[in-house]
């Protein structure tokens, strides 16, 4: 059975990046280096967690 994958938006990234600002986050998901999200749902745009973490270990938190 195939797992679903995990996923965030950017509150959820806000969280993991220490409560950062609202602006700050969307500042980091609108650098060239971001991942592109899986989705731009009506809600915002989603990413996968297991890509947000393993960018956050190789660019630090910001």
């Amino acid at each position: 059975m195939e797992q679903t994958p995990s996923l965030m938006g950017a509150h959820e990234i806000r969280v993991r990046l220490g409560a950062v600002s609202r602006q700050r986050t969307f500042e980091l998901t609108r650098r060239a280096d971001f991942l592109a999200p899986v989705a731009d749902l009506a809600q915002g745009k989603i990413w996968k967690t297991v890509d947000v973490e393993l960018w956050m270990s190789t660019h630090g938190r910001g």
